[in-house]
């Protein structure tokens, strides 16, 4: 699905003297790495603040406990995402409220979205999945009615536009992640929160030390979310090539587009579309299948690796089971759960590599 060991020379020797430097100095936690990526990173963005965390799932968590999310909340979220968009929510004690997706997009379902509310409701957080933008334009709008904060769970995003605005800057605020095999990856966990409000920035800063805006002084009970130094010079030196990764993301999934159209016309699969005013960055290369699971094994025996992104949605996990959400009650989420098979797709991918991928899945479908 992805090779970690492809990265070029050039790339490699940067890296490399971005950790020698951070030993160096000897500051290996919140020192001038971070500050230099939380720099630049917002810089890509455009956003006014970007503050580096421990993961994609602490960007999400304190982002929800700076808006003071607790018992007897509920958040909005999609029925169909990675565990930590609803797990963050529950570990604050509040209640996950989940949304059915749009079956095109796989993203929540805007047209849902306002049925979903209630007087308890503290936050909406729409999931940019697989790279492609929610429908932010229509979720922004219900949310300013009700004076409701977004949150955008842009964890698989970096990158990716919405009607010209880029992915984490349209809500309160954007949680991002950089797990290694995200589009932009760190050497280990590590993730970062966007936000234009300084307000809201200086209680992410205080929260991902603890609370403690001076040293040994607690202002709110905050947790370690801090982004360690080596991580943040990794991510440094691979930023430069994030713009060339992604077009490179994009001409693969226009290859394969290419490669498979005609079996999308002949009913055997369902492609990935990108739909209008949005760019797509392609973490993952989303097909549908019937008879996944035959496919997935006929691929595997070609030596193509897949994988299935989700294989139960959120509203059916059985650690929320409690929140009475029986078989049927979200269709869209549960019907993607069963049809859904990433390709591989990486930068460094080559063309006979992505040719060997769609003659593979060609003869295992039905």
């Amino acid at each position: 699905m992805l090779d970690l060991t492809r990265y070029d020379q050039e790339l490699q020797s940067s890296i490399r003297a971005a950790v020698n430097e951070v030993f160096a100095t000897g500051k290996f936690v919140l020192g001038p790495a971070n500050e230099a990526f939380e720099k630049a990173f917002a810089g890509l963005l455009g956003a006014p603040h970007a503050m580096g965390v421990s993961s994609g799932t602490d960007a999400l968590l304190v982002s929800l406990m700076a808006l003071g999310i607790g018992p007897g909340d509920e958040v909005i979220t999609s029925a169909f995402s990675f565990f930590a968009s609803a797990g963050v929510i529950a570990r604050l004690n509040a209640r996950p409220v989940f949304v059915d997706i749009d079956p095109i997009t796989f993203d929540l379902d805007a047209g849902k979205l306002e049925e979903a509310i209630t007087p308890k409701t503290r936050a909406i957080q729409p999931v940019h999945l697989y790279g492609q933008c929610a429908d932010m334009g229509r979720i922004l709008e219900i949310a300013a009615a009700r004076r409701i904060p977004v949150i955008e769970d842009a964890c698989q995003a970096i990158g990716a536009t919405f009607e010209g605005q880029k992915a984490g800057t349209m809500g309160l605020a954007g949680a991002f992640s950089f797990y290694p095999t995200k589009n932009l990856g760190a050497a280990g966990d590590a993730g970062a929160v966007t936000t234009a409000d300084p307000d809201f920035a200086e209680r992410v800063r205080s929260l991902r030390v603890h609370g403690s805006p001076v040293t040994y002084h607690h202002e709110r009970v905050g947790g370690n979310f801090r982004l360690d130094s080596i991580q943040a010079a990794v991510l440094l030196a691979k930023l430069p090539r994030l713009v060339s990764w992604t077009e490179r993301r994009r001409e693969i999934a226009s290859e394969y587009i290419q490669l498979l159209g005609d079996a999308e016309r002949a009913g055997r699969l369902a492609l990935p579309r990108e739909t209008p005013g949005r760019v797509h960055v392609y973490h993952q290369f989303v097909v549908r299948v019937a008879s996944r699971e035959r496919v997935r094994a006929r691929l595997a025996q070609d030596g193509i690796a897949t994988a299935v992104f989700y294989p139960v949605p959120l509203h059916r996990q059985e650690c929320f089971h409690d929140l009475g959400y029986g078989e049927g009650s979200l269709p869209e989420a549960e019907k993607a759960a069963k049809e859904v098979l990433a390709l591989p797709v990486f930068p460094e991918l080559t063309e006979l590599e992505v040719e060997r991928v769609a003659s593979s899945l060609l003869a295992a479908l039905p």
